[in-house]
Protein backbone atom coordinates (compact mmCIF):
# COMPACT_ATOMS: atom_id res chain seq x y z
CA UNK A 1 0.00 0.00 0.00
CA UNK A 2 2.81 2.40 0.89
CA UNK A 3 4.62 1.57 -2.37
CA UNK A 4 1.44 2.22 -4.37
CA UNK A 5 0.96 5.53 -2.57
CA UNK A 6 4.54 6.60 -3.37
CA UNK A 7 4.14 5.64 -7.03
CA UNK A 8 0.89 7.62 -7.24
CA UNK A 9 2.56 10.61 -5.57
CA UNK A 10 5.48 10.52 -8.02
CA UNK A 11 3.08 10.26 -10.97
CA UNK A 12 1.10 13.28 -9.77
CA UNK A 13 4.32 15.23 -9.23
CA UNK A 14 5.49 14.38 -12.76
CA UNK A 15 2.15 15.53 -14.25
CA UNK A 16 2.30 18.74 -12.22
CA UNK A 17 5.79 19.56 -13.51
CA UNK A 18 4.74 18.66 -17.04
CA UNK A 19 1.76 21.02 -16.92
CA UNK A 20 3.93 23.77 -15.45
CA UNK A 21 6.12 23.71 -18.54
CA UNK A 22 3.27 24.82 -20.79
CA UNK A 23 0.50 27.36 -20.42
CA UNK A 24 0.08 28.72 -16.92
CA UNK A 25 -0.48 31.94 -15.06
CA UNK A 26 2.78 32.26 -13.19
CA UNK A 27 5.17 29.39 -13.93
CA UNK A 28 7.79 29.50 -16.66
CA UNK A 29 10.39 27.19 -18.05
CA UNK A 30 14.04 27.82 -18.81
CA UNK A 31 16.39 25.30 -20.39
CA UNK A 32 17.29 23.64 -17.09
CA UNK A 33 14.40 24.33 -14.75
CA UNK A 34 10.90 25.77 -14.34
CA UNK A 35 10.71 29.25 -12.82
CA UNK A 36 7.79 31.44 -11.86
CA UNK A 37 9.11 34.73 -13.17
CA UNK A 38 12.22 36.63 -14.14
CA UNK A 39 13.73 39.92 -13.10
CA UNK A 40 13.64 42.69 -15.67
CA UNK A 41 16.63 44.32 -17.24
CA UNK A 42 16.25 47.39 -19.43
CA UNK A 43 18.77 48.60 -22.02
CA UNK A 44 21.09 51.49 -21.24
CA UNK A 45 21.99 52.62 -24.75
CA UNK A 46 21.98 56.43 -25.04
CA UNK A 47 18.93 58.20 -26.40
CA UNK A 48 18.83 61.15 -28.77
CA UNK A 49 18.78 64.76 -27.53
CA UNK A 50 15.08 65.39 -28.16
CA UNK A 51 14.06 64.60 -24.56
CA UNK A 52 16.54 66.15 -22.09
CA UNK A 53 15.00 64.87 -18.84
CA UNK A 54 15.40 61.80 -16.65
CA UNK A 55 13.16 60.30 -14.00
CA UNK A 56 10.16 62.54 -14.71
CA UNK A 57 8.03 60.34 -16.95
CA UNK A 58 6.58 56.92 -16.08
CA UNK A 59 7.40 55.67 -19.58
CA UNK A 60 11.15 56.10 -19.18
CA UNK A 61 12.95 52.73 -18.99
CA UNK A 62 9.61 50.98 -19.45
CA UNK A 63 8.18 49.18 -17.50
CA UNK A 64 10.36 49.59 -14.40
CA UNK A 65 8.16 52.24 -12.78
CA UNK A 66 5.31 49.71 -12.58
CA UNK A 67 6.94 46.26 -12.87
CA UNK A 68 10.35 44.80 -12.15
CA UNK A 69 9.49 41.14 -12.80
CA UNK A 70 7.46 39.43 -15.55
CA UNK A 71 6.52 35.92 -16.61
CA UNK A 72 8.88 34.07 -18.91
CA UNK A 73 6.86 31.78 -21.16
CA UNK A 74 7.91 28.42 -22.55
CA UNK A 75 7.85 27.39 -26.19
CA UNK A 76 5.32 29.27 -28.31
CA UNK A 77 3.35 30.59 -25.35
CA UNK A 78 3.01 34.31 -24.77
CA UNK A 79 1.16 36.89 -22.70
CA UNK A 80 1.44 38.62 -19.34
CA UNK A 81 0.44 35.30 -17.77
CA UNK A 82 1.59 32.99 -20.61
CA UNK A 83 -2.05 32.23 -21.41
CA UNK A 84 -1.81 33.15 -25.11
CA UNK A 85 0.05 31.79 -28.10
CA UNK A 86 2.79 33.69 -29.86
CA UNK A 87 1.53 35.52 -32.94
CA UNK A 88 0.98 33.04 -35.75
CA UNK A 89 0.47 30.03 -33.46
CA UNK A 90 -2.81 28.45 -32.39
CA UNK A 91 -4.14 25.43 -30.51
CA UNK A 92 -4.08 24.23 -26.89
CA UNK A 93 -0.32 23.66 -26.99
CA UNK A 94 0.41 26.60 -29.34
CA UNK A 95 1.95 24.18 -31.83
CA UNK A 96 -0.35 24.84 -34.80
CA UNK A 97 1.19 27.28 -37.26
CA UNK A 98 -1.41 29.29 -39.16
CA UNK A 99 -1.26 32.35 -41.44
CA UNK A 100 -4.09 34.88 -41.32
CA UNK A 101 -4.97 37.03 -44.32
CA UNK A 102 -5.71 40.74 -44.07
CA UNK A 103 -7.85 41.71 -47.05
CA UNK A 104 -9.06 44.84 -48.80
CA UNK A 105 -12.24 45.93 -47.01
CA UNK A 106 -14.00 46.28 -50.38
CA UNK A 107 -13.25 42.63 -51.16
CA UNK A 108 -15.14 41.40 -48.10
CA UNK A 109 -18.46 39.70 -48.69
CA UNK A 110 -21.63 41.33 -47.42
CA UNK A 111 -21.72 38.95 -44.47
CA UNK A 112 -18.07 39.68 -43.65
CA UNK A 113 -18.69 43.43 -43.65
CA UNK A 114 -21.64 43.01 -41.30
CA UNK A 115 -19.49 40.79 -39.10
CA UNK A 116 -16.73 43.43 -39.02
CA UNK A 117 -19.14 46.11 -37.78
CA UNK A 118 -20.70 43.74 -35.24
CA UNK A 119 -17.29 42.70 -33.88
CA UNK A 120 -16.05 46.27 -33.51
CA UNK A 121 -19.28 47.28 -31.78
CA UNK A 122 -19.07 44.30 -29.44
CA UNK A 123 -15.47 45.21 -28.54
CA UNK A 124 -16.60 48.79 -27.87
CA UNK A 125 -19.28 47.65 -25.42
CA UNK A 126 -17.50 44.76 -23.66
CA UNK A 127 -15.44 45.58 -20.57
CA UNK A 128 -11.92 44.16 -20.79
CA UNK A 129 -11.33 41.24 -18.43
CA UNK A 130 -7.54 41.48 -18.61
CA UNK A 131 -6.64 45.17 -18.55
CA UNK A 132 -7.41 48.38 -16.68
CA UNK A 133 -5.98 51.77 -17.66
CA UNK A 134 -4.02 54.20 -15.52
CA UNK A 135 -5.76 57.51 -14.83
CA UNK A 136 -2.91 59.03 -12.84
CA UNK A 137 0.86 59.05 -12.74
CA UNK A 138 2.78 56.79 -10.40
CA UNK A 139 3.68 59.85 -8.34
CA UNK A 140 -0.02 60.74 -7.97
CA UNK A 141 -0.64 57.18 -6.87
CA UNK A 142 1.95 57.76 -4.12
CA UNK A 143 4.08 54.87 -5.32
CA UNK A 144 1.04 52.64 -5.73
CA UNK A 145 -0.58 53.15 -2.33
CA UNK A 146 -3.47 55.04 -3.96
CA UNK A 147 -4.38 53.04 -7.09
CA UNK A 148 -5.75 55.18 -9.92
CA UNK A 149 -7.13 52.86 -12.59
CA UNK A 150 -10.33 52.53 -14.60
CA UNK A 151 -12.21 49.68 -16.26
CA UNK A 152 -12.79 50.34 -19.95
CA UNK A 153 -14.01 48.35 -22.94
CA UNK A 154 -11.78 46.11 -25.02
CA UNK A 155 -11.81 48.69 -27.83
CA UNK A 156 -11.07 51.58 -25.47
CA UNK A 157 -8.06 49.78 -23.99
CA UNK A 158 -6.43 50.37 -27.36
CA UNK A 159 -7.67 53.95 -27.58
CA UNK A 160 -5.98 54.56 -24.23
CA UNK A 161 -2.79 52.76 -25.28
CA UNK A 162 -2.42 55.01 -28.32
CA UNK A 163 -3.06 58.07 -26.15
CA UNK A 164 -0.57 56.94 -23.50
CA UNK A 165 2.30 56.18 -25.89
CA UNK A 166 1.94 59.54 -27.66
CA UNK A 167 0.96 61.90 -24.83
CA UNK A 168 3.17 64.82 -23.83
CA UNK A 169 5.47 64.44 -20.84
CA UNK A 170 4.08 65.93 -17.62
CA UNK A 171 6.81 67.86 -15.81
CA UNK A 172 4.76 68.63 -12.67
CA UNK A 173 1.99 71.19 -12.33
CA UNK A 174 -0.58 72.78 -14.65
CA UNK A 175 0.75 73.70 -18.07
CA UNK A 176 4.19 72.25 -17.43
CA UNK A 177 4.66 69.74 -20.24
CA UNK A 178 7.27 68.69 -22.78
CA UNK A 179 5.70 68.29 -26.21
CA UNK A 180 8.69 67.07 -28.23
CA UNK A 181 8.34 63.47 -27.10
CA UNK A 182 6.42 60.48 -28.41
CA UNK A 183 7.26 56.86 -27.64
CA UNK A 184 5.42 55.51 -30.71
CA UNK A 185 5.66 58.23 -33.38
CA UNK A 186 8.08 60.67 -35.04
CA UNK A 187 10.98 58.20 -34.92
CA UNK A 188 12.10 54.65 -35.94
CA UNK A 189 9.66 52.69 -33.74
CA UNK A 190 6.62 54.17 -35.51
CA UNK A 191 6.18 51.16 -37.82
CA UNK A 192 7.22 48.31 -35.46
CA UNK A 193 5.12 49.79 -32.64
CA UNK A 194 1.96 50.00 -34.73
CA UNK A 195 2.59 46.49 -36.07
CA UNK A 196 2.60 45.05 -32.55
CA UNK A 197 -0.34 47.28 -31.61
CA UNK A 198 -2.56 45.98 -34.44
CA UNK A 199 -1.62 42.38 -33.66
CA UNK A 200 -2.68 42.77 -30.02
CA UNK A 201 -5.88 44.58 -31.02
CA UNK A 202 -6.70 41.86 -33.54
CA UNK A 203 -6.13 39.21 -30.88
CA UNK A 204 -8.37 40.89 -28.31
CA UNK A 205 -11.20 41.10 -30.85
CA UNK A 206 -10.75 37.39 -31.53
CA UNK A 207 -11.01 36.71 -27.81
CA UNK A 208 -14.14 38.76 -27.24
CA UNK A 209 -15.91 37.27 -30.29
CA UNK A 210 -14.54 33.73 -30.05
CA UNK A 211 -13.62 33.95 -33.75
CA UNK A 212 -9.97 33.01 -34.35
CA UNK A 213 -10.41 33.64 -38.07
CA UNK A 214 -10.95 37.38 -37.66
CA UNK A 215 -8.40 39.62 -39.38
CA UNK A 216 -8.29 43.40 -39.61
CA UNK A 217 -9.07 44.52 -43.18
CA UNK A 218 -7.31 47.44 -44.85
CA UNK A 219 -8.41 50.47 -46.84
CA UNK A 220 -6.25 51.13 -49.90
CA UNK A 221 -6.56 54.93 -50.03
CA UNK A 222 -4.18 55.47 -52.96
CA UNK A 223 -5.64 57.95 -55.48
CA UNK A 224 -8.97 58.08 -53.64
CA UNK A 225 -10.83 61.36 -54.13
CA UNK A 226 -12.78 61.06 -50.93
CA UNK A 227 -13.47 58.84 -47.95
CA UNK A 228 -14.60 55.71 -49.79
CA UNK A 229 -15.17 53.81 -46.54
CA UNK A 230 -17.43 56.54 -45.14
CA UNK A 231 -20.73 54.78 -45.82
CA UNK A 232 -23.23 53.36 -43.35
CA UNK A 233 -22.40 49.89 -44.68
CA UNK A 234 -18.80 50.41 -43.51
CA UNK A 235 -17.34 53.11 -41.26
CA UNK A 236 -20.27 55.52 -41.27
CA UNK A 237 -21.62 58.22 -43.57
CA UNK A 238 -21.89 61.91 -42.66
CA UNK A 239 -25.00 63.18 -40.92
CA UNK A 240 -27.34 65.22 -43.12
CA UNK A 241 -28.00 67.51 -40.14
CA UNK A 242 -24.36 68.21 -39.29
CA UNK A 243 -21.61 66.85 -41.58
CA UNK A 244 -19.08 66.82 -38.74
CA UNK A 245 -21.03 64.00 -37.07
CA UNK A 246 -21.88 60.50 -38.29
CA UNK A 247 -25.14 59.46 -39.88
CA UNK A 248 -27.73 58.00 -37.45
CA UNK A 249 -27.80 55.01 -39.80
CA UNK A 250 -24.26 54.05 -38.78
CA UNK A 251 -23.60 51.79 -35.81
CA UNK A 252 -20.71 54.11 -34.92
CA UNK A 253 -22.92 57.21 -34.51
CA UNK A 254 -23.67 56.22 -30.90
CA UNK A 255 -20.01 55.71 -29.96
CA UNK A 256 -18.40 58.02 -27.40
CA UNK A 257 -14.75 59.00 -27.59
CA UNK A 258 -12.18 59.22 -24.81
CA UNK A 259 -8.67 60.67 -24.30
CA UNK A 260 -9.28 63.23 -27.07
CA UNK A 261 -8.59 66.52 -25.24
CA UNK A 262 -4.82 66.78 -25.12
CA UNK A 263 -4.70 70.55 -24.59
CA UNK A 264 -7.09 70.32 -21.64
CA UNK A 265 -5.01 67.60 -19.95
CA UNK A 266 -1.82 69.60 -20.49
CA UNK A 267 -3.31 72.80 -19.09
CA UNK A 268 -4.30 70.92 -15.92
CA UNK A 269 -1.16 68.78 -15.82
CA UNK A 270 -3.12 65.51 -15.63
CA UNK A 271 -3.61 62.26 -17.53
CA UNK A 272 -6.75 61.33 -19.42
CA UNK A 273 -9.24 59.95 -16.88
CA UNK A 274 -10.89 57.56 -19.41
CA UNK A 275 -14.32 59.20 -19.16
CA UNK A 276 -16.54 59.57 -22.26
CA UNK A 277 -16.00 62.91 -23.98
CA UNK A 278 -18.71 63.16 -26.61
CA UNK A 279 -19.58 61.60 -29.97
CA UNK A 280 -17.24 60.51 -32.73
CA UNK A 281 -16.53 63.35 -35.15
CA UNK A 282 -15.46 63.23 -38.79
CA UNK A 283 -15.78 65.65 -41.73
CA UNK A 284 -13.56 64.14 -44.43
CA UNK A 285 -12.16 66.40 -47.11
CA UNK A 286 -13.10 69.64 -45.36
CA UNK A 287 -9.66 69.96 -43.79
CA UNK A 288 -6.94 72.60 -43.82
CA UNK A 289 -5.25 72.12 -47.19
CA UNK A 290 -2.24 74.08 -46.02
CA UNK A 291 -1.51 71.18 -43.66
CA UNK A 292 -2.27 68.32 -46.07
CA UNK A 293 -3.33 68.77 -49.67
CA UNK A 294 -5.19 65.49 -50.33
CA UNK A 295 -5.04 61.74 -49.90
CA UNK A 296 -1.77 60.09 -51.05
CA UNK A 297 -1.28 58.91 -54.63
CA UNK A 298 0.09 55.68 -56.08
CA UNK A 299 3.14 57.58 -57.34
CA UNK A 300 3.89 58.86 -53.84
CA UNK A 301 3.60 55.37 -52.37
CA UNK A 302 5.95 54.02 -55.04
CA UNK A 303 8.49 56.79 -54.41
CA UNK A 304 8.39 56.04 -50.69
CA UNK A 305 8.91 52.31 -51.28
CA UNK A 306 11.98 53.12 -53.37
CA UNK A 307 13.83 54.77 -50.47
CA UNK A 308 16.56 52.38 -49.34
CA UNK A 309 17.31 53.79 -45.88
CA UNK A 310 14.91 52.80 -43.13
CA UNK A 311 15.87 55.90 -41.16
CA UNK A 312 18.56 58.56 -41.26
CA UNK A 313 20.19 61.51 -39.51
CA UNK A 314 18.60 62.44 -36.21
CA UNK A 315 15.93 59.77 -36.80
CA UNK A 316 13.08 62.19 -36.16
CA UNK A 317 10.79 64.41 -38.26
CA UNK A 318 13.78 66.11 -39.85
CA UNK A 319 15.21 62.92 -41.39
CA UNK A 320 15.96 63.11 -45.13
CA UNK A 321 15.55 60.20 -47.56
CA UNK A 322 14.14 58.11 -44.71
CA UNK A 323 11.55 55.48 -45.60
CA UNK A 324 10.08 55.65 -42.10
CA UNK A 325 9.87 59.45 -41.99
CA UNK A 326 8.39 59.70 -45.49
CA UNK A 327 5.80 56.98 -44.88
CA UNK A 328 4.90 58.52 -41.53
CA UNK A 329 4.20 61.78 -43.36
CA UNK A 330 6.94 64.23 -42.35
CA UNK A 331 9.19 63.62 -45.35
CA UNK A 332 8.10 65.01 -48.70
CA UNK A 333 6.75 62.03 -50.74
CA UNK A 334 8.14 63.52 -53.95
CA UNK A 335 11.62 64.55 -52.78
CA UNK A 336 12.22 62.59 -49.57
CA UNK A 337 13.31 65.72 -47.67
CA UNK A 338 12.29 65.92 -44.02
CA UNK A 339 10.36 68.62 -42.17
CA UNK A 340 8.03 68.92 -45.14
CA UNK A 341 5.86 72.05 -45.19
CA UNK A 342 2.83 69.81 -45.74
CA UNK A 343 2.05 66.43 -44.29
CA UNK A 344 1.88 63.47 -46.65
CA UNK A 345 1.30 59.73 -46.70
CA UNK A 346 0.12 58.36 -43.32
CA UNK A 347 -0.27 61.76 -41.64
CA UNK A 348 -2.22 63.19 -44.59
CA UNK A 349 -4.96 60.58 -44.13
CA UNK A 350 -5.36 61.56 -40.48
CA UNK A 351 -5.60 65.26 -41.40
CA UNK A 352 -8.01 64.52 -44.27
CA UNK A 353 -10.52 62.92 -41.88
CA UNK A 354 -10.88 66.26 -40.07
CA UNK A 355 -12.26 65.03 -36.76
CA UNK A 356 -11.50 62.56 -33.98
CA UNK A 357 -8.87 60.86 -36.13
CA UNK A 358 -6.95 64.10 -36.71
CA UNK A 359 -5.55 64.36 -33.18
CA UNK A 360 -2.63 61.97 -32.66
CA UNK A 361 -3.45 61.08 -29.06
CA UNK A 362 -7.16 60.37 -29.62
CA UNK A 363 -7.05 59.15 -33.23
CA UNK A 364 -7.77 55.49 -32.42
CA UNK A 365 -11.31 56.46 -31.36
CA UNK A 366 -12.28 56.36 -35.04
CA UNK A 367 -12.57 52.79 -36.40
CA UNK A 368 -11.13 54.02 -39.72
CA UNK A 369 -7.85 54.08 -37.77
CA UNK A 370 -7.70 50.28 -37.97
CA UNK A 371 -8.26 50.12 -41.72
CA UNK A 372 -5.83 52.98 -42.35
CA UNK A 373 -3.01 51.58 -40.24
CA UNK A 374 -3.45 48.09 -41.67
CA UNK A 375 -2.70 49.58 -45.09
CA UNK A 376 0.27 51.54 -43.72
CA UNK A 377 1.53 48.26 -42.26
CA UNK A 378 1.16 46.59 -45.68
CA UNK A 379 3.39 49.30 -47.20
CA UNK A 380 5.91 48.67 -44.41
CA UNK A 381 5.73 44.95 -45.24
CA UNK A 382 6.27 45.57 -48.95
CA UNK A 383 9.35 47.67 -48.14
CA UNK A 384 10.76 44.90 -45.93
CA UNK A 385 10.32 42.37 -48.75
CA UNK A 386 11.87 44.60 -51.38
CA UNK A 387 14.93 45.68 -49.42
CA UNK A 388 15.39 42.75 -47.00
CA UNK A 389 17.10 44.72 -44.22
CA UNK A 390 18.98 42.81 -41.55
CA UNK A 391 17.89 43.32 -37.91
CA UNK A 392 21.12 45.26 -37.36
CA UNK A 393 19.81 47.99 -39.66
CA UNK A 394 17.34 49.02 -37.00
CA UNK A 395 19.08 51.73 -34.88
CA UNK A 396 20.71 50.44 -31.72
CA UNK A 397 21.18 53.80 -30.00
CA UNK A 398 20.81 57.60 -30.22
CA UNK A 399 17.23 57.44 -31.48
CA UNK A 400 14.65 59.58 -29.65
CA UNK A 401 13.68 58.11 -26.28
CA UNK A 402 11.62 54.94 -26.63
CA UNK A 403 12.86 54.16 -30.14
CA UNK A 404 16.18 52.34 -29.74
CA UNK A 405 16.21 48.73 -30.93
CA UNK A 406 16.12 47.07 -27.51
CA UNK A 407 13.76 49.52 -25.85
CA UNK A 408 10.59 47.89 -24.52
CA UNK A 409 7.53 49.22 -26.33
CA UNK A 410 5.28 51.43 -24.21
CA UNK A 411 2.82 50.42 -22.73
CA UNK A 412 2.75 46.74 -23.71
CA UNK A 413 2.72 43.87 -21.27
CA UNK A 414 3.90 41.28 -22.31
CA UNK A 415 7.06 43.10 -23.26
CA UNK A 416 8.24 43.58 -26.84
CA UNK A 417 11.30 45.36 -28.12
CA UNK A 418 11.19 47.59 -31.19
CA UNK A 419 13.55 45.28 -33.07
CA UNK A 420 11.20 42.32 -32.42
CA UNK A 421 8.82 43.75 -35.03
CA UNK A 422 11.40 44.78 -37.61
CA UNK A 423 10.62 41.46 -39.33
CA UNK A 424 8.26 40.16 -42.00
CA UNK A 425 4.56 39.78 -41.28
CA UNK A 426 4.86 36.15 -42.36
CA UNK A 427 7.09 35.52 -39.35
CA UNK A 428 4.28 36.90 -37.21
CA UNK A 429 1.57 34.78 -38.81
CA UNK A 430 -0.21 37.09 -41.22
CA UNK A 431 -0.22 38.16 -44.86
CA UNK A 432 -1.82 40.89 -47.00
CA UNK A 433 -4.01 40.05 -49.97
CA UNK A 434 -2.42 42.81 -52.09
CA UNK A 435 1.00 41.20 -51.59
CA UNK A 436 -0.04 37.74 -52.78
CA UNK A 437 1.30 36.46 -56.09
CA UNK A 438 -0.98 36.40 -59.17
CA UNK A 439 -2.25 32.84 -58.66
CA UNK A 440 -2.97 33.44 -54.99
CA UNK A 441 -4.82 36.68 -55.79
CA UNK A 442 -6.94 34.84 -58.37
CA UNK A 443 -7.79 32.14 -55.84
CA UNK A 444 -8.68 34.82 -53.30
CA UNK A 445 -10.97 36.58 -55.79
CA UNK A 446 -12.74 33.31 -56.61
CA UNK A 447 -13.15 32.63 -52.90
CA UNK A 448 -14.87 36.00 -52.40
CA UNK A 449 -17.36 35.30 -55.21
CA UNK A 450 -18.04 31.83 -53.84
CA UNK A 451 -18.71 33.28 -50.40
CA UNK A 452 -21.12 35.81 -51.93
CA UNK A 453 -22.86 32.93 -53.70
CA UNK A 454 -22.95 31.00 -50.44
CA UNK A 455 -24.62 33.98 -48.78
CA UNK A 456 -27.21 34.09 -51.59
CA UNK A 457 -27.76 30.32 -51.72
CA UNK A 458 -30.43 30.18 -48.95
CA UNK A 459 -32.36 32.96 -50.70
CA UNK A 460 -32.11 31.17 -54.04
CA UNK A 461 -33.45 27.99 -52.44
CA UNK A 462 -36.27 29.96 -50.85
CA UNK A 463 -37.12 31.59 -54.19
CA UNK A 464 -37.10 28.18 -55.91
CA UNK A 465 -39.35 26.72 -53.21
CA UNK A 466 -41.76 29.65 -53.50
CA UNK A 467 -41.76 29.27 -57.29
CA UNK A 468 -42.53 25.57 -56.99
CA UNK A 469 -45.40 26.24 -54.58
CA UNK A 470 -46.86 28.90 -56.88
CA UNK A 471 -46.53 26.57 -59.90
CA UNK A 472 -48.34 23.76 -58.09
CA UNK A 473 -51.07 26.14 -56.95
CA UNK A 474 -51.58 27.50 -60.48
CA UNK A 475 -51.68 24.00 -61.96
CA UNK A 476 -54.22 22.91 -59.37
CA UNK A 477 -56.38 25.97 -60.07
CA UNK A 478 -56.27 25.35 -63.84
CA UNK A 479 -57.21 21.69 -63.35
CA UNK A 480 -60.13 22.64 -61.11
CA UNK A 481 -61.46 25.22 -63.58
CA UNK A 482 -61.13 22.74 -66.46
CA UNK A 483 -63.12 20.11 -64.60
CA UNK A 484 -65.87 22.58 -63.81
CA UNK A 485 -66.04 23.78 -67.41
CA UNK A 486 -66.31 20.20 -68.61
CA UNK A 487 -69.46 19.89 -66.55
CA UNK A 488 -71.29 22.60 -68.56
CA UNK A 489 -73.94 21.13 -71.04
CA UNK A 490 -72.99 23.53 -73.80
CA UNK A 491 -69.57 21.97 -74.08
CA UNK A 492 -70.62 18.31 -74.22
CA UNK A 493 -70.55 16.40 -77.49
CA UNK A 494 -74.02 15.95 -78.97
CA UNK A 495 -75.49 19.02 -77.26
CA UNK A 496 -75.94 22.52 -78.69
CA UNK A 497 -72.76 24.48 -79.26
CA UNK A 498 -71.67 27.86 -80.59
CA UNK A 499 -69.48 28.16 -83.64
CA UNK A 500 -67.18 31.11 -84.09
CA UNK A 501 -65.40 32.18 -87.26
CA UNK A 502 -61.82 30.99 -87.35
CA UNK A 503 -59.21 33.71 -87.12
CA UNK A 504 -55.48 33.67 -87.53
CA UNK A 505 -53.31 35.29 -84.90
CA UNK A 506 -52.53 38.99 -85.55
CA UNK A 507 -54.77 38.97 -88.69
CA UNK A 508 -58.25 40.36 -89.14
CA UNK A 509 -60.94 38.08 -90.63
CA UNK A 510 -61.60 38.32 -94.35
CA UNK A 511 -65.23 39.23 -93.59
CA UNK A 512 -64.08 42.52 -92.09
CA UNK A 513 -61.23 43.33 -94.46
CA UNK A 514 -63.57 44.98 -97.00
CA UNK A 515 -65.45 47.12 -94.49
CA UNK A 516 -62.50 47.95 -92.21
CA UNK A 517 -59.45 49.12 -94.07
CA UNK A 518 -56.89 47.70 -91.67
CA UNK A 519 -53.93 45.64 -92.59
CA UNK A 520 -51.25 43.95 -90.43
CA UNK A 521 -49.02 46.97 -90.38
CA UNK A 522 -51.69 49.55 -89.62
CA UNK A 523 -53.30 47.36 -87.00
CA UNK A 524 -49.99 47.07 -85.20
Amino acid sequence: TLLAFLLLFLLLLFLLLLSASGRHSASTQTVETVQRCRGLMVPRQPNGPQYPFSGLDDRERWPLVFYNRTCQCAGNFMGFNCADCAFGYFGPSCSERRESLRRNVFHLSGAERMRLLAYLNLAKHTISRDYVVATGTYQEMENGSIPMFADVSVYDVFVWMHYYVSRDALLGGPGKVWTDVDFGHWAPAFLPWHRAYLLHWEREIRKVTGDDSFSIPYWDWRDARGCEVCTDELMGDQSSQDPSFLSPGSVFSSWRVMCSRAEDYNSRGVLCDARPEGPLRRNPGNHNRNVAERLPTSAEVEFTLGLTNYDSGAMDRSSDMSFRNTLEGFGNPQTGLGNSSRMGMHAAVHVFMNGSMSSVQGSANDPIFLLHHAFVDSIYEEWLRRHRPSPSQYPESNAPIGHNGEYHMVPFLPLHTNRDYFISSRDLGYEYSNLLDANQRLAESIRVYLEELQDLWPWLLLAAACGAIVSVAVAAAVLTVKRRLQGLPCLHEGRWKITLPERLPLLWSSDREETNQYNYQTAI
